[in-house]
């Protein structure tokens, strides 16, 4: 958005609003700029999008999971259920091409298959570093922890 105010060049958020007088060229303007959007949402948002797999739909989020002493989002809870009965796995962001907001979907670059196949998630479970070896090496992806420096997160779901 740029500007030098909090939101952006308006100095109150109602100054970005499209006045009801406005052309239909600029309200086309608005949208295309607004479907192009790459800001922060929030998890409760993109909680229920569907999964776009390589080469279908797989399933949908169904919650997030945290790594509360680096303040980032781990894995996406995927829910398979709408497939196969009461599965749940765990991709990683890294993973994730692109989203949709206009279409509520979240396009990931693995197959169906490796999705479908992947090992369960179980939220009463804790994710310990075999389980994320086993993640990784599943979907033969390097590890994010390769990147960073060694130290054991403590992970809790959020938004399931």
């Amino acid at each position: 958005m740029g500007g030098p105010y909090l939101w952006g060049p308006a100095l109150y958020p109602a100054g970005l609003a499209i006045p009801t007088t406005a052309s239909p060229e600029a309200v086309a303007d608005r949208i295309e700029t607004e479907s192009a959007d790459t800001h922060l949402r929030s998890t409760e948002a993109v909680t229920g999008y569907h999964i776009e797999a390589a080469d279908g739909e797989i399933g949908h989020v169904d919650g997030f999971v945290m790594d509360d002493e680096a303040w980032a989002i781990r894995y996406i809870e995927v829910a398979t259920r709408n497939w196969w009965p009461g599965k749940k796995v765990l991709v990683a962001p890294a993973w994730i091409e692109r989203v949709s907001w206009t279409n509520s979907k979240v396009y990931v670059g693995l197959s169906r298959e490796a999705i479908q196949n992947g090992p369960e998630y179980v939220e009463s479970m804790p994710i310990t570093r075999e389980y994320e070896n086993g993640l990784y090496f599943h979907y033969g992806r390097p590890p994010y922890w390769l990147h960073q420096t060694e130290h054991r997160a403590s992970f809790s779901p959020r938004g399931a």
